[in-house]
C-alpha cells in the first residue's frame, strides 16, 4: 500500500484536498479487483470520452447506469430464468456485475447506447463559462490608497 505526500502540493494550492483523498481512496483499492466485464476507455477529442464494456448476454432491462455526485455506477443484474438447457460448456457469462468511475468536476454523462453486444457511455466535459480561462484588463490611472 503506497501512501503520498501531498505536503508540498498544499504550499502552493487551494482546495486540492479532494485530489488528495481520491488518491488516498485509489491506493487502498484491492488490486485483485474482477476483471468481469471488461471495458474500454477512450478520448474521443479534447472534451469528450466513451466507455465502452462488453456485455454480452445482457439486455438493456438487466443494465442500470447511475450518477452520485461525480460516481458513475454500471451494473448488471442477470435474471434468473428456470432453464432446462443442459450446458455442456458455458463461456459467456450471465454473473451480476457492478462497475464505478469516478468522474472529474464538469464531466456528464451525455448518453448510453447498447449495441453488438457493447454499452457505449459517452461523456462529456462541459465547463461553466465562469470557469474558463479570461483576461482581466489592469485599469490605468487608478489611484491606490493606503491607510495608516
Amino acid at each position: 500500500m503506497r501512501h503520498f505526500d501531498f505536503s508540498p502540493l498544499y504550499k502552493t494550492t487551494v482546495g486540492f484536498d479532494r485530489l488528495a483523498s481520491l488518491f488516498d481512496e485509489l491506493s487502498s483499492v484491492d488490486n485483485n479487483s474482477p476483471a468481469y466485464p471488461p471495458y474500454n476507455i477512450e478520448r474521443i477529442n479534447e472534451d469528450e470520452y466513451r466507455i465502452s464494456m462488453a456485455v454480452a448476454g445482457f439486455t438493456e432491462d438487466e443494465l442500470n447506469i447511475e450518477i452520485e455526485g461525480n460516481g458513475l455506477s454500471i451494473s448488471g443484474q442477470k435474471v434468473d430464468k428456470d432453464e432446462t438447457t443442459e450446458f455442456l460448456h458455458r463461456g459467456i457469462a450471465t454473473r451480476s456485475f457492478e462497475r464505478k468511475f469516478e468522474l472529474d468536476d464538469y464531466v456528464f454523462v451525455n448518453g448510453a447506447d447498447l449495441q453488438n453486444g457493447l454499452l457505449h457511455i459517452t461523456l462529456k466535459r462541459e465547463v461553466p463559462e465562469a470557469k474558463k480561462p479570461r483576461s482581466i484588463p489592469i485599469g490605468i490611472g487608478a489611484q491606490k490608497t493606503i491607510e495608516v
